[in-house]
């Protein structure tokens, strides 16, 4: 391709992007310093090489899924963020009360704000994860707040509803138990343990330990669970506001993608690349009309990967250079990363 068809194609693509429209030869003559007669050639020799596609309601063209690829792969350059949103994502990187979690899902948030996209956190934590603590919180109305936390910052807590017949003191004393004999136990190993050295002697000093049992129980498998995966989705209402999908029916197919965990955990597969990484139409493994562009990140024994889900038309250079941002500020290991 020669440069003047590059530079061509480079219009075309981010005009359409910005627009939604497609794209004639006259609005690219001044641009391009060219003849109506020779941009309409060179946007017929695209064509004829799979990058442009004839638009059928106008003589304009758009983009091809193969244009999109030569364009991100060989013309894009990340976009640079902003002060502000700079600021924004700094101010939850530098807030170390947050757990990583929590961080990355404040970040996916605040990239659907920033994009108009729809967001997605993956994360998976390491069976590292050990039991630090476990606390118990008398409300009113004999309720009572059970909380419990990893070493790694992953926090479960639990509202429950204690019996009369049954003493705070009873749970406060079974949580003690559990301090004493399973602080640093694997939380996987937890929830055995608990039943097999911490039932029996819950068993031999309270009537109804099978409630307070319970109680625990729970809480630890739901932390189990939350320290194994995490999903978070965000914005994905936002793909209605797109001309792509202004057809109902095709909205609620993609929609209902993102309530199939086996279809969405396809976004998560790890094809061992680094970095930001862009996947368009079927090669994204998701759906064959969205991009697909995520990260990856390791940090304390937890991984996972952030992506933003859009229509083929998407904002790349925006896109890459926000990700490109949380990237480098998630795997920096100096005392001034997260």
């Amino acid at each position: 391709m020669s440069e003047r068809q590059e530079r061509l194609l480079k219009e075309i693509v981010e005009s359409y992007i910005a627009t939604a429209k497609p794209v004639g030869s006259k609005s690219l003559c001044q641009k391009l310093k060219c003849s109506s007669a020779t941009i309409r050639n060179e946007m017929a020799y695209l064509e004829e090489l799979g990058y442009l596609e004839k638009n059928h309601i106008s003589s304009g063209r758009v983009p091809s899924e193969n244009g999109y690829k030569y364009y991100v792969t060989n013309l894009m350059k990340p976009k640079e963020l902003s002060d502000n949103e700079t600021r924004k994502l700094q101010r939850i990187f530098k807030n170390h009360e947050l757990a990583l979690s929590d961080a990355i899902e404040a970040c996916v948030e605040i990239i659907s704000e920033m994009t108009n996209y729809t967001s997605v956190m993956l994360g998976k934590n390491s069976e590292e994860n050990s039991l630090q603590q476990v606390n118990v919180i008398p409300l009113e109305h004999n309720h009572l707040v059970a909380i419990v936390c990893t070493d790694k910052g992953i926090v479960e807590n639990k509202r429950f509803n204690l019996p009369k017949t049954i003493q705070m003191a009873e749970v406060v004393k079974t949580c003690e138990i559990i301090n004493k004999m399973l602080i640093g136990t694997p939380i996987n190993e937890v929830s055995t343990r608990l039943e097999y050295e911490i039932k029996p002697i819950i068993a031999d000093k309270i009537t109804q330990y099978e409630t307070i049992y319970s109680i625990f129980s729970k809480t630890f498998n739901d932390l189990a669970n939350k320290a194994g995966e995490t999903v978070h989705v965000s914005g994905k209402n936002l793909l209605l506001q797109e001309p792509e999908y202004d057809d109902v029916a095709e909205v609620r197919r993609i929609m209902a993608k993102f309530e199939d965990p086996t279809l969405i955990s396809k976004i998560d597969q790890n094809d061992g690349q680094d970095g930001v990484n862009i996947y368009i139409g079927a090669d994204s493994e998701f759906d064959p009309n969205v991009t697909v562009i995520k990260t990856t990140y390791h940090h304390n024994g937890s991984e996972g990967t952030i992506a933003i889900v859009g229509p083929k038309r998407m904002e790349y250079d925006r896109v890459v250079g926000l990700l490109s941002f949380i990237n480098k500020e998630l795997n920096k290991e100096d005392e001034d990363g997260y």
